[in-house]
C-alpha cells in the first residue's frame, strides 16, 4: 500500500478538491499520511493567485522531494495552469495535473508507475466548457463541509489571474449537488457552505430557470441539513427578489460576504469591477432590510495601482459608513500576467502596510461592536470542538452570523445544535454562553 500525503493551498474551492483526491486515492487503496517524512507519494494542490503564492507552492514541491528523494512528487492546481513549461522543466516535479484534470489523478499516477516517464494531465482551460465532477464523503471539518458547485470566472478584474487559470464560468448539475449535500447529511453534517470561484455566476452556462437562489432551495430541502451558507457572492447578485426568497428559507445562515475591494469608484474603475459604490451601499441596505443584523463581511485590497492618499480616504470612509462585521484586508501584491502588473504608479509597500494597519484596527473596533450586539441575546450554535480556556473545558461552535460563541460543560456536545444567552465575552473572539 502506497503512502501518500497531501498539502492544500490556496481558496475553499483549493480545499475541496483536494478533499477529493484524498477520497479517489483511499477508494483506490492508497494510505493517506501527514505531510512529512516517510510518504511515497506528494500531493501539492496549489495557488497562483500572486506572486507570493507561486513561490509557497514552488517551496512546497521542493520540499516534498527533499523529504523523501525517491517519493513522486505531484504538482497540481492553478500554478501547474499557469507554468507548465516552468514546472515540466523542474527535476523535483513527476507528475503535473492541471485544473479540470484532477479527476485523472489515479490514472496518472498508475501510468507514472508503470513507465516512470515525467507525466502530465493539462488542458487548455479557456477551451474547456464541461464542469470537473469531483465528490466528497467526509472532510477534516466533521461538522461543516463546503461544497464546490462552481469553477471559472469570466469577470477578468484587472488585478486577477484566475479567469486565465480556472477558464470560463462552468456549473455543476444540480442533481449531482443535491446528492452530494444528501450523502453528507447521511454522514451527519448538519451545514454545507456552497462555493465556487464566482459563485455568483452559477446556473448562467445552463440556461434559463437554473441559478444560485434555484439551487440554494434545492439544497433547503434535504433532510438533515440545518444550515446554508454561501461563499463569496458578487454585489450585483442582491435584488430585491434573491434577499426576499433568502430570507424564507429557515436554514439559510444570515453571513453574507460580498467582495467590494475598495470603496473608491475611481479605482474600483481601474479594477474592471463591474459596480460603483452606491450601487454596493444599496445592495448591503437590501439584505438589512429582510435580515436581522445579518452579518456582512467584505475583502479590501489597499495600495491598488493608483490610489492616491484621497482615494485611500474615501475607502476608509465607505467601510465605516457600511460598518461590516469582518473586513479581509490585502495589500496589492503584483500579479504576472494582469493588467495591473503594467499599470503606472504603483504604490510603495511602506504605504500599502500602513494603510493596512489604518484598515486592520478599523475592522477590529467593527468586529466587536458588532458581536457586542449580540450580548443579553439567546442564541443557538453548532458545536465544532471542545476548548479548554484557563483550565476550564468549553463546548464552542459559530452562531448563524458566523459569531463565535462556547458554554462551559465536560458533556461532549460535538455536532449538536444548543442554545443559550450570551452573557460576555469569554475571549475577544468569543461569546459566553450560558445554556
Amino acid at each position: 500500500m502506497k503512502k501518500v500525503a497531501l498539502h492544500n493551498l490556496g481558496c475553499k474551492v483549493n480545499s475541496y478538491e483536494t478533499e477529493s483526491m484524498r477520497h479517489m486515492l483511499e477508494q483506490n487503496g492508497y494510505e493517506i499520511v501527514p505531510f512529512a517524512e516517510g510518504a511515497d507519494i506528494y500531493i501539492i494542490n496549489t495557488c497562483t493567485v500572486t506572486n507570493i503564492a507561486d513561490r509557497k507552492s514552488r517551496q512546497m514541491l521542493h520540499k516534498a522531494k527533499k523529504m523523501n528523494p525517491d517519493a513522486i512528487v505531484v504538482a497540481a492546481g492553478c500554478y501547474v495552469q499557469a507554468s507548465k513549461e516552468d514546472l515540466k522543466a523542474d527535476e523535483c516535479i513527476d507528475i503535473i495535473i492541471g485544473n479540470n484534470r484532477k479527476k485523472d489523478l489515479i490514472a496518472v499516477l498508475r501510468e507514472y508507475e508503470d513507465n516512470h516517464d515525467k507525466s502530465e494531465a493539462w488542458v487548455d482551460i479557456d477551451a474547456e466548457s464541461e464542469y470537473e465532477n469531483l465528490e466528497i464523503e467526509n472532510t477534516a471539518d466533521h461538522v461543516r463541509a463546503y461544497i464546490k458547485v462552481q469553477d471559472g470566472c469570466n469577470q477578468f478584474c484587472s488585478y486577477c489571474i484566475i479567469p486565465y487559470t480556472r477558464g470560463r464560468v462552468r456549473s455543476r448539475k444540480a442533481e449531482d449537488v443535491v446528492a452530494e449535500v444528501h450523502s453528507l447529511a447521511v454522514r451527519g453534517y448538519k451545514e454545507v457552505v456552497l462555493t465556487g470561484i464566482h459563485l455568483s455566476s452559477y446556473g448562467v452556462d445552463h440556461g434559463e430557470g437554473e441559478n444560485l437562489l434555484t439551487l440554494i432551495q434545492a439544497v433547503h430541502e434535504v433532510e438533515g441539513i440545518e444550515r446554508i451558507r454561501l461563499g463569496s457572492l458578487e454585489p450585483r447578485i442582491v435584488t430585491e427578489e434573491f434577499a426576499k426568497a433568502l430570507s424564507s428559507l429557515r436554514k439559510m445562515c444570515p453571513h453574507f460576504h460580498l467582495s467590494l475591494q475598495s470603496g473608491c469608484d475611481a479605482t474600483l474603475k481601474r479594477m474592471n469591477r463591474r459596480y460603483d459604490s452606491a450601487e454596493y451601499y444599496e445592495k448591503c441596505q437590501v439584505l438589512r432590510k429582510y435580515f436581522e443584523n445579518p452579518a456582512i463581511t467584505t475583502d479590501v485590497i489597499v495600495g491598488f495601482p493608483g490610489e492616491t492618499d484621497e482615494e485611500f480616504q474615501t475607502t476608509r470612509n465607505f467601510l465605516e459608513k457600511i460598518d461590516f462585521y469582518e473586513t479581509h484586508v490585502f495589500k496589492y501584491s503584483v500579479r504576472k500576467g494582469t493588467r495591473a502588473a503594467a499599470m503606472e504608479n504603483q504604490v510603495d509597500d511602506r504605504i500599502k502596510t500602513e494603510r493596512s494597519s489604518i484598515l486592520l484596527e478599523m475592522t477590529k473596533r467593527n468586529s466587536r461592536r458588532y458581536r457586542e450586539a449580540f450580548l443579553g441575546r439567546d442564541l443557538e450554535i453548532l458545536v465544532e470542538e471542545t476548548v479548554e480556556i484557563n483550565g476550564k473545558k468549553y463546548q464552542s461552535g459559530h452562531t448563524k452570523e458566523y459569531v463565535k460563541a462556547a458554554f462551559s460543560g465536560e458533556e461532549d456536545c460535538m455536532n449538536q445544535i444548543v442554545k443559550g444567552k450570551a452573557t460576555g465575552f469569554l475571549l475577544e473572539d468569543m461569546l459566553l454562553l450560558e445554556k
